[in-house]
């Protein structure tokens, strides 16, 4: 399956969608949307990862990257996963809880309440 990835704008938000697998092969589309957002000056970031039906080491070593550079500048990131997690059949949660670092993200269940000032995410 391949990588479909998508970016808008949601009340003051960049948000990318990420659709399909992200491997070795599709993991940089992913990395370039996030440096492209970046470099647009955006410092409030989604990555809706919702529709991501598998994602390997590089896939999360781009959500850690993407990570240590919003928090470099001094920006803000939230991760779309369904809210069941593993339940739900959110893979990348799965994978993100196996290794342990599930906890350095915060987690919201849509896109509504990932881009609310006043949500809370979901807990590990």
């Amino acid at each position: 399956m391949a990588l479909e990835v998508t970016d808008g704008d949601q009340g003051g938000w960049a948000v990318i969608q990420v659709s399909g697998e992200m491997d070795l092969v599709t993991s940089p589309i992913v990395r370039q949307r996030v440096h492209d957002a970046v470099a647009d000056g955006r410092r409030s970031l989604v990555l809706d990862l919702s529709e991501v039906l598998f994602c390997d080491s590089s896939g999360v070593g781009v959500l850690i990257a993407t990570r240590r550079l919003i928090r470099s500048c001094r920006g803000r990131l939230r991760l779309i996963l369904p809210a069941q997690g593993a339940e739900d059949g959110s893979h990348v949660n799965r994978v993100l809880a196996a290794l342990g670092v599930r906890r350095l993200f915060e987690v919201f269940p849509d896109l509504r309440t990932a881009v609310d000032e006043e949500a809370s995410p979901l807990s590990a």
